[in-house]
């Protein structure tokens, strides 16, 4: 029987099925904060992160793992696995992707890198639904097609919980910043085909999360998926919140709520608020 070894990135989020996976290996992500380097979710915890945030004296960034992170842990597989499955954060977000790639030709078990589009819960969703089609005996070829598949049906919006935060990491520009303080502007970010863009502009909070449950009826009401990921940034409250108004609602669909991380908190700040699904998962 051909052995298959998982592998994704340390902004996955690992609830206790995968956390115990004795086939699934994490590789992290690096945020660096005043030219210190920390490993994600080793060294630094996303409540340490909003700590120090307070405190820098120049934008944090993050970098993806590098080539040679990813080729040491393949020829350590190599040694177990007869083949490797890697489900990773979007390209259009990292360079972990194009790493991946890169170390997947270096050696020699073969390794299938498949770029999720996404980020977080919605991730690990998609690694559990690729470990279910293979338990199941389906080819990594079928397998592939049918995740490509499931990927294309997501839809994740996000109420970024610090504007500056993301003028600072050079995602927004300074005209954007400054409008969007002054109006107090809720932009209501998408991600769509891997790749962050701004869905809505709406006036205030309250008004922008209508907007966001709009969106998530519509969308029930045409596919019935069975589940839905709530992503927070550091305040766990606000996803509960949230969680209890739409389980009320929606009683037969499986509500998950799960930290952004430090990765992505870095550019999106502790009060991000975010919801996402597969319409083709169900």
């Amino acid at each position: 029987m051909v052995k298959t070894a998982w592998v994704t990135d340390s902004t996955a989020y690992l609830d206790d099925e995968l956390s115990n996976h004795p086939d699934l290996y994490t590789i992290p992500l690096t945020v660096v904060l005043d030219e210190e380097e920390y490993l994600d979710g080793i060294d630094l915890t996303p409540k340490e992160l909003f700590g120090r945030l307070k405190e820098l004296k120049n934008p944090p960034l993050t970098s993806q793992p590098s080539v040679g992170s990813f080729q040491s842990l393949y020829e350590q597989l190599s040694k177990e696995y007869d083949q490797i499955v890697t489900i990773l954060i979007s390209g259009k977000l990292s360079g972990t992707v194009s790493s991946s790639k890169q170390a997947a030709a270096l050696v020699d078990i073969p390794v299938t890198t498949f770029d999720s589009h996404i980020l977080t819960y919605p991730m690990s969703a998609l690694i559990k639904k690729g470990m279910e089609l293979v338990r199941n005996g389906k080819s990594i070829e079928s397998m592939v097609e049918q995740l490509e598949q499931i990927r294309e049906t997501c839809e994740t919006y996000v109420l970024v919980g610090s504007l500056e935060q993301l003028h600072r990491g050079g995602r927004m520009s300074g005209l954007q910043f400054f409008l969007g303080s002054m109006l107090n502007v809720k932009p209501i970010i998408s991600i769509e085909d891997g790749a962050l863009g701004v869905k809505e502009k709406v006036r205030g909070e309250k008004k922008a999360k209508e907007k966001i449950l709009d969106y998530f009826r519509l969308s029930y009401e045409q596919n019935r998926f069975k589940e839905v990921y709530l992503l927070y940034g550091l305040h766990e409250e606000q996803a509960k919140a949230w969680q209890i108004e739409l389980q009320e609602k929606y009683p037969d669909v499986k509500i998950f709520s799960c930290p952004l991380g430090a990765v992505i908190g870095v550019h999106a700040g502790e009060n991000t608020l975010g919801i996402s699904w597969f319409n083709g998962l169900k």
